[in-house]
């Protein structure tokens, strides 16, 4: 495929919206070709922009308030029908009152999972996709000592599919944390472990977040930790990194 054709694509690979067999494909391109990897990583960082840009414009109480006062009947219409009117207005109440809190709450789950599938697909894109390469645990996990908040125990590989490729520091809403990268038949995994806070909880519906995008995702909390899969291996790869996770925590 020629340089245009990639190019072209970029968008889509982006927001996640590329087949898994063309993703990786453009991976492989994204490695030998600076212009289309500068060009992923630049329109990353746009989209990333935009979404803390989103955060900062929020309406305000009044503005519900203004909302309510302006479709509340008149005084002095005649209601007919009053039993159906009453039920109607029952759940116009509902909506109002209910319907920006759970379009906040989804607003909030694609927001986290947007930024985390970015994070994810920038590591993909990027020429240097970890800090510390080695795929030893007892080599990468020291490596975070001093740069975080916290501690973390890596999982044992041995005898499975899955490869440690390495980690780097990254941040979530200015919060630092750790990023370990996992191969496994030709698929990578991100993990992405951070210091666990309300506003996760707040974000993450019932404790898990919703899939709609190309990747498997996938989030856990153990101890005060709080753990994320992206990746685009199978549903079977990600149950069997976590377990191997929740085991290695487990060990403390």
């Amino acid at each position: 495929m020629t340089w245009e054709q990639w190019h072209g694509k970029i968008d889509a690979y982006v927001d996640a919206e590329m087949p898994e067999v063309e993703a990786r494909e453009l991976e492989a391109h994204l490695q030998t070709c600076a212009s289309c990897s500068s060009e992923a990583l630049a329109r990353l960082e746009l989209k990333r922009s935009i979404h803390l840009a989103g955060r900062a414009f929020t309406p305000e109480a009044d503005f519900r308030r203004q909302v309510q006062a302006s479709i509340a009947p008149k005084s002095g219409i005649r209601i007919r029908l009053w039993v159906l009117a009453t039920g109607f207005i029952g759940v116009a109440v509902l909506l109002i009152v209910l319907g920006p809190l759970m379009l906040r709450r989804d607003a909030q789950e694609q927001r986290l999972l947007g930024e985390l599938t970015d994070l994810h697909v920038s590591t993909l894109a990027s020429a240097n996709r970890v800090d510390v390469v080695s795929s030893d645990r007892h080599t990468v996990k020291p490596w975070f000592q001093g740069k975080l908040p916290f501690t973390f125990n890596l999982p044992e590989l041995q005898g499975s599919a899955f490869e440690l490729v390495g980690g780097k520091l990254t941040y979530l809403d200015q919060a630092p944390g750790a990023e370990l990268l996992f191969s496994v038949r030709q698929h990578l995994l991100s993990v992405f472990i951070f210091k666990d806070s309300p506003e996760f909880d707040r974000e993450i519906r019932s404790g898990e977040l919703v899939h709609k995008v190309s990747f498997n995702v996938e989030s856990w909390t153990q101890g005060e930790l709080r753990y994320f899969i992206i990746t685009d291996a199978s549903r079977a790869d990600v149950d069997d990194l976590r377990a191997r996770f929740v085991a290695a925590a487990q060990s403390n």
